[in-house]
């Protein structure tokens, strides 16, 4: 299983060791607010634990837990893993991210290095990203990550954006602020 590291974040695959950590973080209604809608049980997290170590076993990629370099604490998660779990999908990137560490650029220095890690290890020719259109954090993310909105589809049960961006965009740094040449950004439709 492969640990990845940014200047100030140890990405490590999911493991029970994490579980308290996770659990603190998927126990808060905000955090949960755009994933599942409610807050998860301590059940909940060991069984998100469970699945991700199947998909681990599996595939040799899924979830990771964000450990904050400087002070050692769980502070997110985040994945590479297939739309929808089906390896037909393209694959896709998520996180999530402790209430008290929003707004620091945690979400997408962990997104860079998950995207670098795809494309460069598994070599996939493309990236998406599904959020809730409401989910305005996520989809800066996906933005400043050089992904453009394509479409509002239904996945994980409810109707929300999906962003994505090919390998050959990745390369050139389309989308990235301030790149020459970067797209016009078609923004996805408000509710």
């Amino acid at each position: 299983m492969t640990i990845l590291t940014t200047a100030r974040l140890r990405l490590e695959p999911m493991s029970d060791e994490h579980l308290q950590g996770l659990f603190e973080m998927n126990r808060d209604a905000e955090v949960m607010r755009y994933i599942t809608g409610k807050p998860d049980t301590i059940a909940d997290t060991q069984a998100m634990i469970d699945r991700v170590q199947a998909r681990w076993a599996e595939w040799g990629y899924s979830w990771w837990t964000f450990i904050e370099i400087e002070t050692g604490e769980i502070v997110g998660a985040g994945c590479v893993q297939h739309l929808g779990r089906d390896q037909a999908n393209p694959h896709e990137l998520g996180w999530r991210l402790r209430r008290d560490r929003w707004g620091r650029g945690y979400a997408s220095e962990a997104a860079i290095r998950m995207a670098a890690f795809a494309f460069d290890e598994l070599k996939a020719p493309q990236l998406v990203a599904f959020c809730d259109a409401d989910n305005q954090a996520s989809s800066h993310v996906m933005e400043k990550l050089g992904m453009r909105f394509r479409a509002t589809e239904r996945w994980y049960d409810f109707d929300g954006s999906v962003y994505g961006m090919t390998v050959e965009e990745w390369r050139r740094g389309l989308g990235a602020p301030g790149a020459a040449g970067a797209p016009e950004r078609q923004s996805p439709p408000t509710k």
